[in-house]
């Protein structure tokens, strides 16, 4: 640690991070002068791996870029792929996938609650320290986490990186048999999801509001996952209406930029800030959540969703994800009792000369795939953009705004374990998914 003229901070070893990232903070004059979330990783050129591949296989590859949302970029290369070739899949095919969409949403949505972000509130280091104290609600997450689990692994073959999805659909389908089970375990899980709700409604939440815009998918009539175009909610203030475009405009209004602390790219919607995920999902769809989940969002406090109320607080996205595992796990019980075996599990995609693009809703927001095919569905052209690269600029401005707010609130110095303590908690509301690597986040911080 240098002087305190010029001090600087390595702060290492926090988990609950998914993925290897830093922070650093400059400060001049009680005012912070720079926050910057410094992504370190190598880059991982999955959007290379794909040139040259057939046009069958993105859905496999692109899988292994997440251990935890694998559906969430199967089904968007899917979708994408299909879209090129002129393939529309619908009818209980499209349900088979949404119904492995929640699954991913459960198992992700409980495992950031409990294991990564709960801690945070109530005062314990990890997972491992809040079991001590409150093993009932570790319990209740793990039997959520594992419905989560079972769906995928029925579904797609196993619960990690599915293996029975497929261009056009799946290698197999399952019968109306295989799951009954499930439904009785998603029941039970549902009846945890609602106490989660209420648990979590129980934490005090700091005072903080995000400024910017929010992006979801837009979907009307329907809580949007797989389906919808890109719409955007106007930051507080603003003088448009909620606006929406296609989807395939989305590069034109979504673009990519390097800067020079991180190998990840940064996205601007339109030029601006903007926050993909839970509260941008509830903000733009959230009249149409599931009856009993928009019942559990209000008596939790997150005011009426079907008279449009928006929740702005980043540390409320916690209370925004239980609600939504509860609307997964209703809509999945919904597709089970109505589910009818499709008469082939797969729809062909014949190759074509072309390019498509889709979007889907992962857990931790908008994610957005393009591919250009050759006349033999090779692969040509692989575009990716998650929604972690999206939330970068949200994510720096809300370290910035939180630090400055808490100096303004004080009349002496404050520490640099208090500074580290406060952007962690930044960062995991957020539930960014920096990587599938190593846990770890330094914080430097720079005084002038």
């Amino acid at each position: 640690m240098n002087g305190p003229a010029s001090r600087t901070l390595q702060l290492g070893a926090l988990a609950r991070v998914e993925g290897e990232a830093a922070v650093r903070l400059r400060l001049k004059d009680g005012r912070v002068t720079a926050a910057e979330l410094r992504i370190y990783e190598p880059p991982r050129f999955f959007e290379a791996f794909l040139v040259g591949r057939g046009h069958t296989e993105p859905p496999d590859l692109t899988a292994r870029i997440c251990g935890i949302c694998p559906v969430a970029y199967q089904m968007t290369a899917c979708q994408a792929i299909e879209a090129a070739c002129g393939v529309a899949v619908d009818g209980p095919i499209a349900q088979l996938r949404r119904l492995l969409y929640y699954g991913e949403w459960i198992e992700s949505q409980s495992l950031h609650i409990h294991l990564l972000h709960a801690p945070d509130f109530l005062g314990c280091a990890d997972a491992v320290e809040l079991a001590r104290g409150h093993r009932r609600a570790v319990e209740r997450g793990l039997r959520i986490k594992q419905a989560g689990n079972a769906v995928m692994e029925l579904l797609g073959g196993r619960p990690i990186h599915p293996v029975n999805v497929r261009i056009g659909g799946f290698y197999r389908t399952v019968s109306r048999d295989e799951l009954a089970p499930l439904a009785d375990r998603l029941r039970r899980a549902r009846d945890d999801a609602l106490e989660t709700v209420s648990w979590v409604a129980g934490f005090d939440f700091p005072e903080a509001s995000f400024d910017g815009e929010f992006l979801a998918l837009h979907d009307p009539g329907r809580y949007a996952v797989d389906s919808g175009a890109p719409a955007v909610l106007p930051a507080p203030g603003g003088a448009h209406p909620v606006r929406g475009f296609p989807v395939d405009e989305f590069e034109q209004h979504v673009v990519e930029e390097q800067v020079p602390y991180s190998t990840a790219l940064q996205s601007r919607l339109d030029g601006g800030r903007h926050l993909t995920g839970s509260l941008a999902r509830y903000a733009l769809n959230g009249r149409w959540l599931h009856p009993t989940a928009a019942e559990a969002a209000r008596a939790a406090g997150l005011g009426d969703p079907a008279a449009g109320e928006v929740c702005r607080n980043p540390y409320r996205s916690i209370l925004v994800r239980a609600v939504e595992v509860v609307h997964a796990l209703e809509e999945a019980l919904h597709i089970i009792e109505g589910y009818r075996p499709p008469p082939r599990p797969h729809v062909d995609v014949p190759a074509r000369e072309s390019a498509g693009c889709a979007a889907t809703e992962a857990p931790r927001g908008l994610l957005y795939h393009r591919y250009a095919l050759g006349p033999d569905g090779t692969v040509t052209h692989a575009r990716i953009v998650p929604p972690t690269a999206q939330n970068q600029a949200a994510i720096e401005e809300d370290l910035r705004r939180q630090v400055q707010a808490r100096l303004a609130r004080s009349h002496t110095a404050v520490g640099d374990e208090e500074l580290a303590a406060l952007c962690e908690r930044a960062v995991r509301n957020h539930d960014p998914c920096i990587s599938c690597s190593a846990h770890f986040l330094d914080l430097a911080v720079e005084r002038e």
